[in-house]
């Protein structure tokens, strides 16, 4: 777009008036963000879970899927926040405005940089619906058209049709006013995040209820979804955040690890995410009909994981893989059917990679890396080594790092006397068992044993060199990223 054209369509929205149509084949956009949601959840990532999600398997069979998407981090017990800022913008998690030296380490303005203010200036038409708060609330409200609430109920004008409705009502209007700009929509999601209230009938196919009595505990039910194999009880150790909301106040749960509190939780979750299913098939339908499915590139992907039972956790201030990684599926012009690949992609890449597809320069201000070439299939990665961090509680927090199949993650909180170290090899050890999954009382409760080889190794003199390798490798990680924690 020329500098002139592009300060007319500044100039026009800024006075409510619709740009003109632009021609040319450039792609749209469907971008679905959900709240909280393990990739565990889905079965093209674990073929034990029990939700039913055929059009995110379709989506899945039509593009690809990336096993090693993860969202980088939180400074916040909010992880949200964090997260849905380095979607917009493409920075880092230490270089972001509302990171502890933001204003050190980033530029002035950044809401000019974001995805919706890139894609306006780009002749695209942006809309967004999503959950209110815990976001970039400077980026969102620069979609041209936005309809944001927070619905987590139980019906379908509390909870997640109400999103899909915002984009059909969208879809419905672009057609009646003829509008043949390429669209870019924010498709998000109030849920799974809890409060997990779902749809009678979804609740009553896995056996779950809307529990909401601290006082008792809900009954088991064959039709809740089993324990995760990597449950347990408790938490082996104090995790520099333990009495974080999402630890001691979910509705249903609060401190209860029980099997039935776990597996009732669990029903809810599924039946919250077989209706986000639901939903994006509709939107899917619909843009079929509107013969727009062909040029548009769907993205399915989550702000972080979610624990809910695994490893003694309820939320998502860890870096185990069930937290820390993301589902990503991609599917869209030039993308090969049904594939995988490890991507060992950020969320933060998203805007240079929706760039990259769409023909538009990404702003200076970016910091990710476009993984079309992933996508496309023509390479398996875009980065070697990919870093996490939580420092939501006592600092410095929690960080890891992996490199290949081996992963590293520390646990240090002075004020609190904890100093841990883990090292797993992910082919040997995906779960990321530890010691106490083998305990004779942690197998009667989650029912499987696991394989004896599975642990932590970082005690092993077998693996020191290894170890100190991954500790070298974490601190150049956390120093090239600002990390403030870095020696």
């Amino acid at each position: 777009m020329s500098l002139r054209l592009g300060i007319c369509f500044l100039l026009l929205c800024g006075f409510g008036v619709t740009p003109p149509a632009y021609s040319g084949d450039r792609p749209n956009f469907l971008f679905i963000l959900v709240d909280d949601q393990s990739p565990e959840d889905l079965q093209i990532y674990n073929p034990q879970s029990v939700l039913e999600a055929p059009n995110i398997a379709r989506l899945a069979a039509r593009g690809i899927v990336l096993d090693n998407a993860c969202h980088m981090g939180s400074f916040s017990g909010a992880v949200c926040t964090p997260s849905r800022h380095m979607i917009m913008s493409g920075r880092t998690l230490w270089n972001l405005p509302i990171a502890p030296q933001g204003k050190r380490n980033c530029p002035p303005e950044l809401e000019q940089q974001t995805i919706p203010a890139v894609f306006n200036r780009a002749g695209y038409a942006t809309m967004r619906t999503c959950k209110m708060g815990n976001s970039y609330e400077a980026a969102n409200r620069l979609f041209a058209v936005r309809r944001d609430a927070t619905k987590r109920g139980g019906t379908a004008e509390s909870g997640s049709a109400w999103h899909a409705d915002q984009v059909l009502d969208y879809l419905n209007e672009r057609e009646r006013q003829q509008d043949s700009r390429p669209f870019l929509i924010h498709f998000g999601f109030s849920h799974p995040h809890d409060t997990r209230d779902g749809t009678p009938e979804l609740l009553q196919k896995y056996g779950a209820t809307n529990h909401s009595d601290p006082a008792t505990r809900p009954l088991l039910n064959p039709r809740q979804p089993p324990l995760p194999v990597n449950a347990l009880p408790a938490h082996p150790f104090n995790t520099t955040d333990s009495d974080v909301r999402d630890e001691i106040a979910v509705s249903g749960v609060w401190r209860n690890r029980d099997v039935a509190s776990l597996r009732n939780e669990l029903g809810r979750e599924l039946a919250c995410s077989e209706n986000i299913d639901q939903q994006i098939g509709r939107v899917i339908s619909r843009l079929e009909q509107l013969g727009e499915l062909d040029n548009t590139y769907i993205i399915y992907t989550a702000d972080h994981g979610m624990a809910i039972g695994r490893h003694g956790l309820m939320g998502k201030q860890n870096l185990y893989q069930h937290t820390w990684r993301v589902p990503m599926i991609v599917a869209g012009p030039g993308i090969p059917s049904g594939t995988r690949a490890a991507g060992n992609v950020y969320l933060l890449d998203i805007l240079a990679t929706l760039c990259d597809f769409a023909g538009i320069e990404p702003p200076e201000t970016n910091q990710g890396l476009s993984f079309r070439a992933v996508l496309e299939g023509r390479q398996q990665t875009v980065r070697d080594v990919l870093y996490g961090a939580y420092s939501g509680g006592a600092k410095p927090g929690i960080r890891c790092v992996r490199r290949g199949d081996w992963k590293l993650i520390t646990w240090d909180a002075p004020a609190l006397n904890v100093h841990q170290i883990q090292l797993f090899n992910l082919r040997d050890n995906p779960e990321e068992f530890l010691p106490e999954h083998h305990l004779a009382e942690t197998i009667a409760f989650t029912g499987s044993t696991p394989a004896p080889h599975q642990t932590n190794l970082a005690t092993d003199p077998a693996h020191a060199t290894t170890l100190q390798e991954m500790q070298a490798l974490l601190q150049e990680e956390m120093r090239r990223l600002n990390d403030p924690a870095a020696k």
